[in-house]
This record gives structure tokens, C-alpha cells and sequence, in this order.
């Protein structure tokens, strides 16, 4: 299997030096430079969601073509949107990034899988869908935009399941659940599945 090339960026050197530590001797990765283009996987690593944090996810968005993953010491509600808004896929709190945490998420990142706290998402559902119905456009996403088993999927992958454990708790083929979670982001012309969670929550349709 060939290692996936990672960038790790951070303005703090210790944390840089930190999260650098545990991947390098991993057979799974290949820790490279941030201007590596060959680089699949960018990890920002941060103590929270600043303005300075949003705009350096924003640049890795508009210039390279890796996915994202964050590792972040702080980590609540308003970071949860900007960083979905950002294009990040995949958030570890610091203190829960082990060395084999780091190599699971840097793996579904390459993989197209996203990665994200289920509890945040778990608390965000019913707030989110609440103000997101009692603004929303009526000619806006309605229930109708999913079928049923769209929302059951993308709402195990708000709680931060992955496409193995979604196909075992739906009785379905790991196939069938890439294919009905691909076909809701083209449909809906979303970027990725983090995308496809916050465009459901923001309209209260999970």
C-alpha cells in the first residue's frame, strides 16, 4: 500500500513539532512540506477557530487540491460552521489526536470520508433545524429534497459513523452507502459529505 502524503501546517512550532512527531514513523503516511504538491492530506493544527485559522483554511481551499483535516485544542458551536463553511472535512480535538487517531483520519481523508465530532453534531441537530425552519425561504430545501434513507445516512454520518458502520447499521452494502451519499452531493451540488451535513442542518432537513 503507498503512504499518503500529509502537510501538516501550524503557526506554533511546538505544535507543528508535536503532531510531525507521531506521524513520521508511520508506514501509512508520509509526512511532507507544506508546498509539496504532492501532499493529499493538509492537518492545520490550532488551540481554536480564529479569523487567522479561517483564513488559512480558506487559502489551502482556493490553492491546492488536498483535502483538509483540522486539530484543534478549542472546539465549539460557531467553530463547527466556519470550518464546514472553510471546506474542512475531517476535526480531531487535540487532546483525543493519538498516533493512531491522526493515521485513521488522515486515511479517510484521503479516502474522501469525513471525519467529524458526532457529539457537536449530535447537539447541533435540533438547534440548527429549529432557526433553519423559522427562516427558511418557502421555496427553499424542503423535507421533500431527501428521501428517507438520504437523511438516515446523513445523519449517521453527523454522528461521526463511517461508511462501514453506516452500511452495517442500515443492512446495506458499503457500495450502496457511497452511492446514495455521491448522488445527494451531486444533486445538491455540494462539495463533499461535510458539506452535505451542514447544507441539511442549515435547512433543518436531518
Amino acid at each position: 500500500m503507498s503512504r499518503i502524503p500529509v502537510a501538516v501546517y501550524a503557526e506554533d512550532p511546538v505544535l507543528k513539532a508535536g503532531i510531525t512527531y507521531q506521524l513520521r514513523p508511520r508506514p501509512e503516511v508520509e509526512v511532507v512540506r507544506p508546498d509539496d504538491e504532492r501532499a493529499v492530506v493538509s492537518l492545520v493544527v490550532v488551540d481554536q477557530v480564529d479569523d487567522a485559522t479561517a483564513q488559512v483554511l480558506r487559502r489551502l481551499r482556493r490553492s491546492s487540491t488536498t483535502r483538509i483535516g483540522l486539530v484543534v485544542g478549542r472546539f465549539d458551536q460557531d467553530a463547527l460552521q466556519t470550518t464546514i463553511d472553510c471546506g474542512v472535512t475531517a476535526v480531531i480535538r487535540r487532546a483525543e489526536a493519538d498516533q493512531d487517531r491522526l493515521v485513521a483520519t488522515v486515511s479517510a481523508l484521503a479516502k474522501g470520508e469525513a471525519v467529524l465530532p458526532g457529539d457537536l453534531l449530535g447537539k447541533l441537530l435540533d438547534h440548527v433545524g429549529r432557526l433553519q425552519r423559522s427562516v427558511l425561504d418557502p421555496n427553499g430545501p424542503s423535507l421533500s429534497t431527501l428521501t428517507a434513507r438520504e437523511a438516515d445516512m446523513l445523519r449517521l454520518v453527523s454522528e461521526g459513523f463511517d461508511t462501514t458502520e453506516i452500511a452495517s447499521k442500515m443492512s446495506f452494502s458499503e457500495r450502496t452507502v457511497k452511492n446514495v451519499l455521491h448522488e445527494v452531493t451531486t444533486r445538491l451540488q455540494l462539495r463533499n459529505r461535510a458539506h452535505a451535513v451542514g447544507y441539511v442542518m442549515r435547512h433543518g432537513l436531518i
